[in-house]
């Protein structure tokens, strides 16, 4: 049973978790990736045990994720590759339950390596990458344009973040035009089966704190989504009198020290 000033620390935390990702999916569309840290540190704050708070990080992440980004995408249909979406749709489905279920199979430790070795180079893309930066005029066919979706959508589940952390950035590495509710589009189908699979997958997990569905924390859930899911539009809104190629530096210089400190508490 959590105190009082628990409680407090989780509710506060919570929200700020939900201010900062909900704003950041409005304006980037990459806010899931602050999240799990966040998660992982409130969780930390209250005394979930330590094999358990990435699990319940990521998991947690995923089922506050998957709102937001229906509600991005409602309002970005007229920026979305839906031939791009039809392809990509059956591999990164298959990737993030797959992910998700490798998730489960997999010590905290080494989720903090993983979250950490992908998220720093998201984060020297963030802080390097230039607006005309392409590798392709379009995205892949054949079997590599099965693979990337799948990879995509396993590290994405396994890192509990949206679908702009790493499928933004291909998608502009791979000339599509229409990202923003492309990668609002690809986060849902990640984290809605990622979150589903999260909680099957964890149900009987041992020593998990109270109101949790296996690695999905309802509290947590309940807090942080409905502030996310009202600071994604309030950031949509705001992303045009912002300048975003500082703000894109900025979080790039945030997850790479997040990620740097994963994996520093990983090796240590």
């Amino acid at each position: 049973m959590m105190l009082g000033g628990e409680l407090g620390t989780l509710a506060v935390g919570l929200v700020m978790a939900g201010v900062v990702s909900g704003f950041l999916s409005g304006t980037l569309g990459a806010g899931g990736i602050v999240l799990v840290p966040a998660l992982y540190q409130v969780l930390a704050a209250v005394g979930v045990p330590q094999d358990l708070r990435m699990h319940l990080a990521i998991g947690t992440s995923l089922a506050v994720i998957a709102p937001v980004s229906l509600l991005t995408l409602s309002r970005d249909k007229a920026a979305t590759d839906w031939p791009t979406i039809r392809r990509w749709s059956p591999p990164l489905l298959v990737g993030a339950i797959g992910g998700a279920v490798l998730t489960a199979m997999t010590s905290g430790e080494g989720l903090m390596l993983v979250f950490g070795a992908v998220a720093v180079p998201v984060a020297a893309y963030l802080l390097i990458a230039k607006p005309g930066w392409r590798f392709a005029s379009r995205p892949p066919q054949g079997p590599f344009g099965a693979i990337l979706p799948f990879a995509v959508g396993g590290a994405s589940a396994m890192m509990g973040t949206d679908g702009g952390t790493l499928g933004l950035p291909a998608l502009n590495l791979l000339g599509v035009e229409r990202t923003l509710g492309t990668a609002s589009a690809i986060g849902a189908l990640i984290a809605i089966p990622g979150a589903i699979a999260s909680v099957v997958a964890g149900w009987h997990a041992e020593g998990l704190p109270e109101y949790s569905w296996g690695y999905v924390n309802l509290m947590a859930f309940a807090v942080t989504a409905p502030v996310a899911f009202f600071m994604a539009p309030l950031g949509a809104s705001f992303a045009h009198l912002i300048d975003r190629a500082r703000l894109r530096k900025l979080l790039g210089l945030l997850i790479a020290i997040t990620a740097l400190k994963m994996l520093w508490d990983a090796l240590s």
